[in-house]
């Protein structure tokens, strides 16, 4: 996706500590034709770092995909460290995780995500998902810094 002074690059930024739900998250992302890069990291204190020092410092437009069932931490409490950040509380949050109790899934709206997708999904709901996510970072406009 070319800059431009409206439209900035989208970085993708995957928790997923199951490394093979990441590559197939990243493939079908693919073969939905959303190019962004992304960035993976498979636990939430390494998750934390990239966005509290890292992709966040660069000040790049960012999107989020969250599994909530993470070894160190859960998904929620980063979403909720995410949303409490008054750097970070924009930035938009999938969440991409086996759990469907629907509390859970009504916590994690309550608290700021802006979608939630039950693995496994079957490949057409989550490549309809995947293209809208395409879509939304192709017309997104992200302030410039300071703005």
């Amino acid at each position: 996706m070319p800059d431009s002074k409206n439209h900035r690059h989208v970085t993708i930024l995957m928790i997923e500590d199951d490394m093979g739900h990441a590559r197939l998250i990243e493939k079908n992302i693919r073969r939905a034709g959303v190019c962004n890069e992304i960035v993976h990291v498979a636990d939430g204190t390494s998750a934390m770092e990239k966005l509290s020092s890292g992709l966040a410092a660069d000040e790049c437009p960012l999107l989020v995909l969250l599994d909530l069932n993470l070894p160190d931490m859960s998904g929620v409490t980063i979403l909720e460290r995410l949303k409490a950040d008054a750097r970070l509380r924009r930035i938009p949050v999938i969440v991409l995780t086996t759990t469907d109790d629907a509390r859970e899934i009504q916590r994690c709206y309550d608290l700021g995500a802006n979608v939630y997708i039950t693995k496994p999904v079957d490949y057409d709901q989550f490549a309809t998902a995947i293209r809208q996510l395409g879509l939304f970072l192709s017309v997104m406009q992200v302030p410039e810094p300071n703005a």
